[in-house]
């Protein structure tokens, strides 16, 4: 570091101005012989580029030619099994289950089908994230319309239970008609598959006819696209090398990007043109072929370019790819310079490397040979800096200059007076922050264990005010329950015998007008003016509908004493499946259809549980406070939606129930808007809540999830993701309770 003294001449350090004349003629013959090792590795580049495109072509070409030969020679497996009569297509269960096996055989195929010039036929679909492969049967047809009947299968490919039915009109589709204009096997394009997953696949169709030249059937196959795309993930020979395979028109077939070439809208699946792809190097790779070469119809011959992205240069290979049944994709193959320049770097680096090293030890040499020369300067000069820093106990050892051990020892004796000093004065501060530090750890100790006596005081509190609610609630439905069952038993029981008159009155009628078929005029009058053929037909109806409606008001009255359990033991062995229809009776009018939207769809699939000895009256209160936050849910979800959008969802709340070993399950999940996993992980603290104020005092899962875990020694969990709706699983123990109530 260059220094000015007091008459302005520059001063430098005597061990710099030893080294640098080294250091500048190594530095000045690492540069020569890392410029030239550079251009010389640059040449080989575009040689190197062209041989790996080349070979990922090759590579890509073998894998196209045989993964999109399967569909075909699948096509024509079953043509020739229907020609020999090994494949009966007028059988559809037969042949729903050979192409069920087909699907087994291989995993890339999306769906397998089949369908009749009458428009009946079969099916096998393999869905992404689908449970099983399915079998669907399309037995009945009309005007080429198709009733479809969809099953679920088992590992042995029985059908197990019906999933959906829907119509579906072959004859209109671009596959059919194709087909039939072409009248030989061919592609009908890519297609996208909607739904939660979504997927592209190519559709092979292949025609098959009688004696007479008429055609008898299509048989078709959905490839899925994804393996392409894994293939081509895999084949990536450099780090940042992108392949991709696109249409004539500039759509996304597969790509070596993590991203997929299609997005998910609405559960619409989407495909994307490769100019929009969500890979960087992908989409300017594409806009740069388009602006380039204009028509992507045009390209008939390989194409090698290269342009520059994001400051780097890009070689880029355009190949069109055929078969003979009428696919016609562009194969692209995009490298950077870089990943080439990366060796080329590296033996630029090692020779930089190697020079250094002479620099290195160039160096040490001329710090040997000035140390002896700087060696007591320096000691003197850091003991100096080292006084002004605070840094009292490092000695300075100088020996060989009488003048400079005279100064050292100087220096030495004044550190050791300062480090005194200041040792006593560090004792002082030492012990005052150890004074201050007890008083505020005291203070902080007993400011937490007033908070913590506050909060459980809050929640106690709450928590009685909440179960003499629940009581409060259950005396008054127990009470309600009690005052209209009476009323209502008399009614129910006399309607049987209002119904038993009025048989006989009527009977005592008819046979007045069988004996006396012409009554007196004023008769005759009275029977047309109360219109007797009506009331005779229509009292009859009125007497069906009031007991039917004494019969649901005494179901009603029979839920709302189940919910209350005032007239049972604290502690006895119930219904769970009783306790949860008592609790939908009391929300029913939540679940009604609205103006605003549709009717709440309750999904029931109870499993065959024992009973279960359990505190009645607070698990219901439990499935309360669970189920209404489930509707809650469900209604935040619609609020900002129309009734159209909401119809195209319908909200729904499932409840399912099983037996696990010694222990039951009650699963209650619904479709809404979800949990984030920072609300989730709060869900059973007292006082959490995420409603408006007035809305709830985040008080009811707290108190469920102690009924749960400490009255019934179960479990309560939530599983949620947003956009996934939630379900809370219940889990309790079918002996457990008694037990403890034995011990205790």
């Amino acid at each position: 570091m260059k220094v000015f003294n007091s008459q302005g001449f520059a001063k430098f350090p005597l061990r710099l101005i030893l080294i640098v004349p080294f250091v500048v003629q190594i530095s000045i013959s690492v540069g020569l012989v890392g410029y030239l090792s550079f251009k010389n590795g640059q040449k080989a580049v575009n040689e190197l580029a062209e041989q790996v495109m080349n070979k990922t072509n090759s590579l890509v070409n073998q894998h196209l030619n045989t993964y999109l030969a399967i569909p075909h020679q699948i096509n024509q497996m079953n043509a020739d099994a229907v020609e020999t009569g090994f494949l009966n297509l007028q059988d559809f269960e037969s042949a729903g289950k050979y192409l069920w096996k087909q699907m087994q055989l291989y995993k890339n195929l999306g769906y397998n089908s089949y369908i009749l010039a009458t428009g009946q036929g079969a099916g096998s679909g393999n869905y992404p994230g689908s449970q099983s492969t399915t079998i669907d049967l399309y037995p009945v047809a009309m005007n080429g319309v198709s009733k479809v009947y969809s099953y679920a299968t088992d590992a042995q490919g029985n059908r197990t239970k019906l999933l959906n039915t829907f119509d579906y009109n072959s004859f209109t589709q671009p596959w059919y008609i194709n087909t039939v204009k072409a009248g030989k096997p061919n592609w009908s394009g890519v297609n996208a598959w909607d739904g939660d997953v979504g997927y592209i696949a190519a559709s092979a169709s292949h025609p098959i006819y009688d004696k007479n030249g008429k055609l008898f059937a299509i048989v078709g196959v959905d490839l899925l696209l994804s393996n392409i795309s894994d293939f081509l993930r895999q084949i990536q020979v450099t780090q940042n090398s992108s392949v991709f395979i696109i249409e004539r028109n500039g759509l996304l077939v597969a790509n070596s990007s993590n991203q997929k070439p299609y997005v998910i809208v609405n559960l619409k699946t989407k495909r994307l043109a490769a100019t929009d792809s969500r890979d960087p190097l992908i989409q300017a790779t594409a806009k740069y072929l388009q602006h380039k070469l204009g028509d992507l119809q045009q390209i008939q011959d390989q194409q090698q370019l290269t342009f520059d992205f994001k400051g780097d240069r890009q070689f880029i290979k355009v190949t069109p790819w055929r078969d003979r049944f009428g696919l016609d994709w562009l194969v692209v193959v995009t490298v950077p310079e870089a990943d080439f320049m990366g060796q080329i770097y590296a033996n630029t680096r090692t020779t930089i490397a190697l020079c250094l090293l002479t620099l290195v030890v160039a160096s040490i040499v001329g710090i040997y040979t000035s140390r002896w020369i700087t060696q007591p300067i320096l000691q003197l000069s850091q003991a100096s800096q080292a006084i002004a820093n605070g840094k009292l106990d490092r000695p300075v050892e100088v020996k060989g200059i009488d003048e400079l051990e005279i100064l050292a020892q100087s220096f030495n004796h004044m550190a050791i007076q300062l480090q005194e000093s200041f040792t006593a004065l560090e004792t002082a501060n030492q012990q005052l922050e150890e004074t201050n530090a007890e008083l505020e750890q005291r203070v902080e100790v007993r400011t937490a264990e007033l908070q913590a006596t506050i909060a459980e005081l809050h929640y106690t509190q709450a928590q009685m005010v909440q179960s003499e609610k629940m009581s409060a609630l259950g005396q008054m439905v127990a009470g309600v329950a009690h005052e209209i069952n009476n009323p209502v038993n008399f009614i129910h029981g006399n309607v049987t015998y209002v119904e038993e008159y009025t048989q006989d009155l009527l009977r005592l009628v008819q046979l007045y007008q069988k004996y006396l078929p012409e009554p007196p005029l004023e008769i005759q009058e009275e029977l047309v003016a109360i219109d007797f053929d009506f009331l005779e037909q229509d009292l009859t109806k009125i007497l069906q509908s009031m007991q039917m409606g004494t019969n649901r008001i005494r179901e009603i009255v029979l839920s709302l004493r189940n919910f209350s359990r005032l007239d049972e033991a604290e502690v006895k062995e119930v219904d769970i499946h009783e306790g949860i229809d008592s609790t939908l009776v009391i929300l029913n009018n939540r679940l009604k259809a609205k103006p605003d939207r549709p009717e709440i769809q309750v999904i029931k699939e109870y499993g065959k549980l024992p009973l279960v000895e359990c505190y009645a009256g607070q698990l219901n209160q439990v499935f309360m406070n669970i189920l209404s936050n489930a509707i809650d849910a469900l209604e935040e979800r619609d609020r900002n939606h129309t009734l159209e959008e909401i119809e195209a969802q319908p909200s729904t709340i499932c409840i399912s129930t099983a037996v696990q070993d010694r222990s039951v399950t009650i699963s209650i999940k619904d479709n809404g808007g979800g949990i984030t996993e920072a609300v989730r992980s709060k869900l059973f603290d007292p006082f959490f809540t995420t409603k408006p104020v007035g809305k709830g005092r985040g008080l009811g899962l707290a108190i469920s999830y102690q009924i749960v875990t400490e009255k019934h020694g179960g479990k309560l969990s939530c599983y949620s993701q947003p956009g996934q709706g939630a379900e809370f699983l219940i889990e309790l123990p079918i002996l457990q309770l008694s037990a403890h109530i034995m011990s205790t």
